[in-house]
């Protein structure tokens, strides 16, 4: 932990006060700020993690529906936006969170020029977008979570099949965070060995077919959470707090979250994930990452369908 280092999360909804928690106890930053224009609410959730601070590390807690709350900070986490309903796609969002982006933006930056912007709220992609042309800001700068937790996803799924450690999982979800995300399979592995080559007990434990159920199941999983207790807020809250620790701590750690790309692939002018070195300057696409054909064909169909639907969002 930076001893000086502030995070401020923007939004204190479920998913905001899980990022704060996950932050306070992993040690994520030495201060921690959240920000919500429902005082009551704020005041509450601060208060209640305030309470525990004995038992995590040296991280301080604070809480406001002044803006001022969030001054000098090196990241901000944006959480804040309309609810994701049961049943009710990412881009159905899109146009109400885009204005309530735009406004925290202008706010955040009278305050906070320099930080590094990670924007959860969703649809994330679309939402970077909006939030970078906005502020002006290099795209390394702002970016969305993307699909840090898809991926996480993923090779939790994978190493239950497998029988090995997450840690031994090397596959990623690239693209949308979203409805055209899919798994880059052709470069995915279990330590050393392709993924289609794994055995167990001398039978190989996957199939092309299999892995792609398992892509299916991965894009269907925070729909089958928000309907069955009506929001996904720990598992965010556990992938923002490492993108959180990866800026602050330097570390250049390799994430898939989606900064606007720029000739990426033969894409520009759209946030889409991709693994990214993470470090003090934000998210910086890693340009040698190997696509399959059929995978850079699915790459590029993704940015177009973010491209629509930032196409389709109201100026105002």
């Amino acid at each position: 932990m930076n001893r000086n280092s502030k995070l401020t999360v923007v939004g204190a909804g479920a998913v905001g006060s899980s990022v704060a928690y996950a932050a306070m106890i992993r040690g994520s930053a030495r201060h921690i700020a959240l920000y919500d224009i429902a005082a009551e609410k704020t005041e509450a959730e601060v208060l209640d993690l305030a309470h525990g601070s004995q038992f995590t590390g040296g991280t301080d807690i604070v809480g406001s529906s002044d803006i001022e709350v969030a001054r000098d900070s090196d990241i901000v986490v944006i959480t804040a936006g309309a609810k994701q309903k049961p049943g009710q796609s990412r881009r159905e969002l899109a146009d109400t969170n885009a204005r309530i982006t735009r406004t925290l933006m202008e706010q955040l930056l009278s305050v906070a020029p320099e930080a590094v912007y990670v924007i959860v709220t969703n649809p994330c992609d679309p939402m970077a977008m909006v939030a970078q042309e906005f502020s002006g800001l290099p795209a390394n700068q702002v970016f969305s979570s993307g699909t840090t937790l898809d991926t996480s996803r993923l090779r939790w799924l994978l190493a239950d099949r497998a029988d090995v450690s997450r840690t031994s999982v090397h596959a990623h979800i690239v693209g949308e965070h979203g409805d055209s995300e899919f798994a880059l399979w052709s470069t995915a592995s279990i330590g050393t060995v392709p993924i289609l080559e794994w055995t167990r007990d001398g039978q190989k434990v996957f199939t092309r077919e299999s892995l792609d159920a398992l892509t299916d199941e991965v894009r269907g999983a925070a729909y089958k959470v928000i309907q069955g207790k009506g929001a996904t807020n720990y598992a965010i809250g556990l992938s923002s707090a490492r993108i959180v620790e990866a800026v602050l701590g330097a570390q250049n750690a390799v994430l898939n979250v989606a900064p606007v790309l720029s000739d990426f692939q033969g894409i520009d002018g759209v946030a889409l994930s991709v693994p990214c070195i993470v470090g003090e300057d934000g998210a910086f696409p890693i340009r040698e990452t190997p696509f399959s054909d059929d995978e850079l064909t699915k790459l590029q169909d993704s940015a177009e369908t973010l491209r629509e639907v930032v196409d389709g969002l109201s100026a105002g």
